[in-house]
């Protein structure tokens, strides 16, 4: 299992989540994807999108106007 950085920052909807959605595409199940975003939908979008397709929220960070949220690939990846 390992350990990814997307950095999606300054980027606006719904490019963080579709960003996520590709590189998700190309990870095992199990590794970790860190998303950094600026968009503040990013912090409802992307754990939505976690929910719908199988994935696994780890942590969701807040900071200024900065999000980071790390999430588990599940097996649908």
């Amino acid at each position: 299992m390992s350990h990814f950085v997307l950095d999606a920052r300054h980027l606006m909807c719904p490019m963080p989540v579709i960003r996520a959605q590709n590189r998700i595409a190309e990870l095992a199940p199990g590794d970790t994807l860190e998303v950094h975003a600026t968009d503040p939908g990013a912090m409802h979008d992307i754990p939505t999108w976690c929910r719908i397709h199988g994935h696994e929220v780890v942590s969701v960070a807040h900071v200024d106007k900065e999000v980071s949220i790390t999430l588990r690939v599940g097996g649908a990846a």
